[in-house]
């Protein structure tokens, strides 16, 4: 993949190799090959303020064209403007700071109305240094170097942060501790008029770590509980205290006993079906966080802050490094529910047969063709579903968009049941070649797995075109290290291996007889 740089300074060494560049302040002539673009300009270190401001407004001239030539499908990064150098010589003339903060603004509105264009605030990596530590002077004059070469990899480490935020590339889960961790000291010896939480010190600090807990799974993060308690104090806890912000219903699971921690985190991924890659615990104890690191490599475990004081900021590290996203959609937004669902499932699952289960569970799949709603959902499934993923791409919205545009099929999958609507939740996409459908892609989310939908889902799909006269059908397998499981899907779908090449695997179908679908599952088919 290669990205093409707009800049006015000398930035190469902020980027990779796969990036090539503009000259100095030149917008009308680019590489029209390449598959992304970067508006990265910075204010000129200039004396004259009345210059600088021309320059934003050119700036702005020149976006406008160059929107007009770009394809629409090409993704387009625009990057703030940071004026953290120039002399205000006169304190009440603001007109500079207008004009950047109005350049700002207008960026924003681009990213909003204009397809596949996304826009990086590049003053949350510039406030994490001085100006003295941004700005190597001796390179600015030697080779226009803005930004100190010392903060290179810092620098590309906060960009991949920013592209991982767009295509959704963030875990999912913050496991807590609960004693010195959400509220001040310990609830089995303290008692509950004892623990310090509220308005006064240190009790607000666990009040405000709430709160940005709270926020967090607005923004779709799951939160759980692992904490050596007695269950019963905690719940009586959480219904009774007046100063908890965080209760039993902002949880998703939670095991509260005296068992191994780690073991414990173990059930709670299988409870809520996600992977321990996925999670984060953050726990006071080192001796609990230093056992999880030791038995569960995938799960990550933060340095809980030396001083209590220092909660908000651990939060806001963990977060920035964990958790960013660019845009939250209405999947998100449900996530919550749908894996407190999850753990009801799975309580459930332990009382009935699978057959009973299954059936008890009253499922509906609805399964519809990709529109402009649901590609960024399409894009962001295809960024993070790993376990059942049988060829692992990764695509983006603007990916999905040229598929659609080329005649390609595309179709997603929701499921509800009896405890919830899990959205969507699975995808496939078709590509024709010769009068043959290719299955370049085939996944579900983890949270449906166990329950054979994905047989029913694509027999279904597969139906549609063999009762268009479509008989021919190709297909593969991937390997990663995380999809092991679907190893032998295609083989168990009635599919025949034709070939392999080193570990992948390729087959084959040619039928005109429609595939049987299970009874007890219904399917709703919107065209």
């Amino acid at each position: 993949m290669k990205n093409f740089v707009f800049r006015n300074y000398t930035v190469e060494y902020l980027f990779d190799k796969n990036y090539v560049f503009s000259d100095y302040n030149s917008s009308l002539l680019f590489d029209e090959n390449c598959d992304a673009y970067l508006w990265f300009y910075f204010l000129p270190i200039k004396s004259n303020s009345l210059l600088l401001i021309e320059e934003l407004k050119d700036l702005k001239n020149r976006l406008n064209i160059l929107c007009e030539k770009l394809e629409p499908s090409k993704p387009l990064y625009l990057f703030t403007i940071e004026d953290f150098y120039s002399l205000q010589y006169v304190n009440s003339d603001f007109n500079l700071i207008k004009a950047v903060e109005d350049y700002n603004a207008f960026l924003r509105e681009k990213s909003f109305n204009r397809e596949n264009t996304y826009l990086f605030d590049v003053s949350t990596f510039f406030r994490k240094f001085s100006n003295s530590d941004l700005i190597d002077w001796k390179f600015y004059y030697t080779s226009q170097f803005v930004i100190n070469p010392k903060l290179a990899k810092e620098f590309k480490n906060w960009l991949s942060k920013q592209y991982d935020s767009i295509n959704y590339k963030r875990k999912k889960c913050i496991i807590l501790d609960l004693d010195n961790t959400l509220w001040g000291g310990i609830l089995g010896e303290d008692g509950a008029e004892g623990i310090k939480i509220g308005n006064t010190y240190p009790g607000n600090i666990f009040s405000d770590f709430q709160n940005l807990l709270l926020e967090a799974s607005k923004a779709g993060i799951i939160l759980a509980v692992c904490s050596k308690n007695n269950e019963k104090d905690v719940l009586d806890l959480w219904k009774t205290h007046p100063d908890l912000i965080l209760r039993e219903e902002h949880f998703s699971a939670y095991k509260i006993n005296w068992n191994n921690k780690a073991e414990n985190i173990i059930e709670l991924a299988k409870e809520l079906n996600i992977g321990l890659e996925s999670m984060v615990f953050v726990d006071d104890n080192p001796v609990e966080r230093n056992l999880v690191k030791e038995i569960i490599k995938d799960v990550t475990v933060p340095d809980f802050p030396d001083k209590i004081y220092q909660l908000p900021e651990f939060f806001k590290s963990i977060y920035n490094k964990y958790f960013q996203i660019y845009k939250i959609n209405s999947e998100d937004m449900a996530k919550l529910n749908q894996y407190k669902s999850n753990a009801e499932r799975a309580k459930l699952k332990t009382s009935l047969n699978i057959k009973e289960y299954l059936k008890s569970l009253e499922t509906v799949l609805s399964i519809k063709p990709a529109d402009k709603f649901t590609i960024p959902r399409i894009s962001q499934m295809t960024q993070k579903t790993n376990q059942f993923n049988l060829t692992t791409q990764r695509y983006s919205e603007s990916d999905i968009v040229k598929f659609l545009e080329q005649g390609n099929f595309i179709y997603t999958l929701s499921v509800k049941d009896k405890f919830g609507d899990n959205g969507i939740t699975g995808l496939i996409i078709l590509k024709e070649q010769d009068k043959t459908l290719i299955i370049d892609t085939l996944l579900l989310s983890c949270r449906i797995l166990g329950r054979n939908i994905e047989y029913d889902f694509v027999k279904f799909v597969l139906n549609i075109f063999i009762e268009k006269g479509c008989k021919n059908f190709k297909s593969s397998y991937l390997p990663t290290l995380k999809n092991k499981q679907v190893e032998d899907f295609y083989d168990k779908l009635g599919f025949t291996f034709e070939y392999r090449e080193k570990e992948n695997k390729f087959y084959n179908l040619e039928s005109k007889k429609l595939f049987e679908i299970n009874k007890d599952v219904k399917i709703e088919y919107y065209e």
